[in-house]
């Protein structure tokens, strides 16, 4: 350890202001550099006065009451503006990971037709109940979910028969952007026999299938 490096060590224990910080450091580095002119070595010089926390605790119990305020205010200001600086970031983070939309006309990763194209194709694999195909074309956390006993769950929440697939409806659609993430998020109401159903499909930028929801 050099003279700087030990005066910086007691000068980080210090509690008070910089002014008052530096004035002591310019003495405690006079005093250091006088003894080593006399011929005393640096080691000897550390030695004798003290650990650096010692040396600032003796310092530290001189210090006025106003100094010491000072000190305790400024800290309590830095812990405070780091707090906010945090805040500020976590609330700029989670505005930026909210999902937002635009319109899909516009998409640098989708095409309108061809995201309507895949979504009758998800629906005619679901009511042909080709589970096989649905998994390869699915997101790996979504693939667990095409499996008879899931399909029937669905189903039983709108109606024991849904009967034969009628028609598909109108498309609506729009790209999803979430974080760095982009997806095709797309809503088609399907007429069967006995009952309406709508479907919301979510693809990400590979066209794989990443949700499903239906009502």
């Amino acid at each position: 350890m050099d003279e700087k490096q030990y005066v910086n060590a007691v000068a980080k224990k210090l509690k008070c202001g910089a002014k008052r910080k530096k004035e002591i450091k310019k003495q405690l580095l006079a005093d250091i550099r006088m003894r080593t002119k006399q011929g005393e070595r640096l080691e000897e010089i550390i030695l004798r006065m003290g650990a650096a926390e010692e040396i600032a605790d003796g310092f530290n119990e001189n210090l006025s009451i106003r100094e010491l305020r000072q000190y305790s205010g400024n800290k309590v200001v830095k812990i405070v503006i780091s707090i906010f600086l945090v805040l500020i970031f976590l609330v700029l983070l989670a505005v930026w990971m909210l999902p937002k939309t635009s319109d899909i006309e516009k998409s640098r990763y989708f095409d309108k037709e061809e995201v309507e194209e895949t979504m009758k194709e998800t629906i005619e694999l679901l009511d042909a109940e080709d589970y096989d195909s649905l998994q390869e074309n699915a997101v790996p956390q979504m693939q667990a979910v095409f499996n008879a006993e899931t399909r029937e769950k669905m189903r039983a929440t709108l109606s024991d028969n849904w009967g034969e697939r009628k028609q598909f409806g109108a498309v609506y659609m729009v790209e999803m952007i979430q974080g760095k993430e982009h997806f095709a998020v797309g809503e088609m109401t399907v007429t069967y026999e006995n009952v309406s159903v709508t479907y919301r499909l979510t693809y990400d930028r590979d066209m794989r299938l990443s949700g499903l929801y239906v009502r």
